[in-house]
């Protein structure tokens, strides 16, 4: 089971941190990590590319973790970009757990 951990601060996201294998699938064949995957990094890409936010970023692919943080030092544009795309994200990863509960456990801090 992967666990998704979105973490805010004064009702903005401020983190986001997943962990574990869904374990739908075998390895390179499981489609709910693999959507799951592409939500997250497709955020992640986001931040970096179209926010232009310095995010920070820790994962491992061998143990399914990946981990961002924002900085505590964005402008008011980076702020606002940041919670369009989290937001959105939040969404996929709501609406996959929907489907594949059994496999993705998500906690909003």
């Amino acid at each position: 089971m992967t666990t998704v951990v979105v973490r805010t601060e004064s009702g903005k996201i401020r983190s986001v941190e997943c962990d574990g294998h869904t374990g739908y699938g075998e390895e390179g064949e499981d489609i709910v990590c693999a959507a799951l995957s592409s939500i997250v990094q497709t955020a992640l890409l986001g931040l970096f590319g179209v926010a232009e936010i310095n995010v920070q970023v820790t994962r491992s692919d061998e143990d399914g973790y990946l981990k961002m943080v924002l900085p505590s030092d964005m402008d008011e544009i980076q702020v606002e970009r940041a919670e369009v795309i989290l937001r959105t994200m939040l969404l996929g990863v709501r609406d996959l757990r929907e489907g594949y509960s059994d496999f993705i456990e998500l906690e909003v801090k």
